[in-house]
């Protein structure tokens, strides 16, 4: 499939455009390959790098993504930049958001209120109206997809990550194969009954919930029992958490999360609610909650590095351009070892604390060589993360397919 792209957009070969880039740290990792950072003549810029060996046989999913992403302008949406592709890899090009992710960026503030939460959603409502405006589900909205733009503190949000988005060939197309996250995924997309637009109406509700309390709504952690929760559509709110919150933002949230997709609100609905305005929100700090509930997620991603250090071992993706790695691994023959050390970078530096002699610690004589090859650590933190997300999405369609085969 060498020369897809130019064939079928009509670009010139895109070889020589390799040499704009001069790529930089690991960002983060995907299903099909990894993102980095990098520098061209325009500035700073995300890079996603799938490797064609990856997709063989599902080019067409790249060329879908690399489609929309061109289609696509708005200022709370990642803005696509370029592409080009090697000998073995696709590359496509993005605007870089510098500014974190959503509640890593909140937990930096001083103090997080309600009305600061309605501005929040209201930035990520309008990037989904825009898409629902244009016939496009995003289809896997969560918090890791929501960055800022810039550290600045009034940078604005963007919605990124289009890999398993999808373009309706009408208003009323039906899409039938799993698509989402765990525990953001809408009823109708885990019972396998086809879904569209109404499943990131979905999510934005677990997210707008989550973010004015600390804690999911739903919070079973087996398919069949999560597929029940979502299904009775029962939202707690539970008074210790919720007192200070108005009854506008639980309206809002109520609308989003009606389990039968005809009755949920959609983009357009959702954009004229009170609640988005401010002007009923409380100003009451939900800073406290939103550190707890990062903290728990930041300790189980700690866990998952230290019981994946052995699957890390049997890694062996190798950059095959030389400028990319300079004959180097993306993953160090001692992966386990550099595992402990990200483990501890990655603990350390949000509190958590590994002790020397449990499993992952890393060992003090290797530390010299490991900074040295400090992307090394970056790859392999990515890689869990991918053999994490793989694993959930077999479980979760296979968990799926056997809930549907007994109702």
């Amino acid at each position: 499939m060498t020369g897809m792209f130019n064939k079928l957009h009509g670009q010139p070969d895109s070889y020589d455009k390799k040499s704009r880039y001069r790529m930089g740290r690991t960002l983060g990792a995907g299903t099909y390959g990894i993102v980095r950072e990098a520098d061209c003549p325009e500035g700073k810029v995300a890079v996603k790098i799938i490797l064609k060996k990856n997709v063989k046989g599902n080019e067409q999913m790249v060329m879908d993504e690399l489609d929309l992403l061109q289609r696509l302008r708005h200022p709370h949406i990642v803005r696509f930049h370029d592409w080009f592709e090697s000998r073995d890899k696709y590359y496509i090009v993005t605007q870089l958001a510098t500014g974190g992710e959503l509640f890593d960026r909140i937990c930096e503030k001083g103090k997080f209120t309600e009305k600061d939460a309605a501005e929040t959603i209201r930035q990520v409502l309008e990037a989904v109206d825009y898409l629902h405006q244009n016939n496009v589900v995003h289809r896997d909205l969560k918090p890791e997809n929501l960055l800022y733009l810039t550290p600045d503190p009034n940078s604005s949000l963007v919605l990124a990550d289009f890999g398993i988005a999808k373009m309706l060939e009408s208003k009323n197309e039906v899409l039938t194969t799993m698509a989402g996250s765990f525990g953001y995924a809408a009823p109708e997309v885990m019972l396998k009954r086809g879904h569209g637009k109404p499943v990131d109406m979905w999510s934005l509700g677990v997210i707008t919930y989550t973010l004015l309390c600390g804690y999911s709504p739903f919070r079973s952690e087996n398919l069949a029992d999560l597929i029940e929760e979502c299904k009775n559509g029962r939202v707690i709110y539970h008074e210790r958490y919720w007192k200070e919150v108005s009854k506008d933002a639980k309206d809002f949230i109520n609308q989003l999360l009606t389990p039968d997709p005809n009755k949920r609100a959609t983009s357009e609905q959702a954009m004229k609610h009170r609640w988005l305005t401010g002007q009923t929100a409380s100003n009451y700090n939900l800073l406290p909650e939103i550190r707890a509930y990062v903290a728990k997620a930041r300790l189980k991603r700690g866990i998952e590095l230290v019981k994946l250090a052995n699957r890390i071992e049997a890694l062996k993706m190798q950059e095959d351009d030389e400028e990319d790695a300079s004959g180097a691994a993306d993953v160090p023959s001692n992966a386990r070892e550099a595992a402990g050390e990200a483990l501890a970078a990655h603990s350390t530096a949000r509190g958590l604390n590994v002790p020397e002699d449990q499993p992952g610690a890393p060992q003090k004589k290797s530390l010299s060589r490991l900074a040295k090859g400090a992307i090394f650590r970056e790859i392999v933190l990515a890689k869990v993360r991918e053999i994490k997300e793989e694993e959930a999405k077999e479980k979760f369609a296979k968990s799926a397919s056997e809930y549907t085969k007994k109702s």
